[in-house]
């Protein structure tokens, strides 16, 4: 069966837009579900929905920070999901995080937990391609697309399996290093999507860097889609809430369209 995910994303193309994912981290403040709403009413097409973690490896101090609040909050996987599980959205979720909290939890009680989330999708990028499928399996089995990462150092052969176990998305990753804003993105953006466009893949989706509406048109113009994080959770830390998370979202889909 087709993902809500794979399903979504595609049609989104079909109309000839480009996909906007922004990311949130659960569990930052009271309000962070209302962020979910505002950031999909201002033109997400699906949204990436961190579960904090210890030990961020791929994050970077933004996001680290966020994590460390929220989880000083008592946020769990658990209490995260299933506050999730008490709303509907007309767009996919993407649940982000580390294989840690899916070990201790197990792989079937956490893809049950996140099916009745709404949760469509996964990224666990401390989840290697070699050691993937026992998660993956059981993902499948409850239409949640285990999504793969691609980096610019990633080479060919090794672009090649990615693609063909990744599901809903390939997440290109823009640069090397943690997530965090950029003044620039740099020339290899276009590099790594090529790479990927060599082989048979699902809808390719940038992120880790992108900052700015004018970075996401940027992204845009090459890819299928763009992913914002640390700008985004940058604001929200310094207090914007959710009216501001969606003005945001705004100026960046209102970059793409431009």
């Amino acid at each position: 069966m087709t993902s809500f995910l794979t399903s979504h994303l595609q049609e989104t193309l079909e109309r000839g837009r480009t996909i906007l994912i922004p990311y949130v981290v659960a569990g930052l403040d009271d309000d962070w579900l209302d962020v979910v709403d505002a950031v999909v009413d201002a033109g997400a097409d699906a949204v990436e929905i961190g579960l904090p973690f210890s030990d961020p490896i791929i994050d970077g101090a933004v996001i680290q920070e966020a994590g460390t609040r929220s989880l000083e909050r008592g946020t769990t996987a658990v209490s995260a999901l299933a506050q999730l599980s008490k709303r509907s959205y007309p767009v996919p979720l993407v649940a982000m995080t580390y294989y840690n909290v899916i070990a201790h939890l197990g792989h079937e009680r956490f893809a049950g937990l996140a099916e009745a989330a709404h949760i469509s999708g996964a990224i666990i990028p401390d989840l290697s391609l070699e050691e993937v499928e026992p998660w993956a399996r059981v993902a499948d089995d409850a239409e949640i697309d285990t999504v793969m990462l691609v980096a610019p150092s990633t080479p060919p052969s090794r672009t090649e399996l990615l693609c063909e176990r990744s599901r809903g998305f390939v997440y290109a990753v823009a640069r090397m290093g943690v997530t965090g804003e950029r003044a620039e993105l740099g020339s290899g953006v276009g590099d790594v999507v090529q790479k990927i466009r060599a082989f048979p893949a699902p809808p390719v989706c940038v992120g880790i860097g992108v900052s700015t509406p004018e970075q996401a048109a940027q992204v845009g113009a090459v890819a299928d889609g763009v992913i914002v994080g640390s700008a985004l959770v940058r604001r929200l830390l310094e207090g914007i809430g959710p009216r501001g998370a969606g003005e945001f979202v705004a100026s960046l889909r209102s970059g793409l369209r431009n």
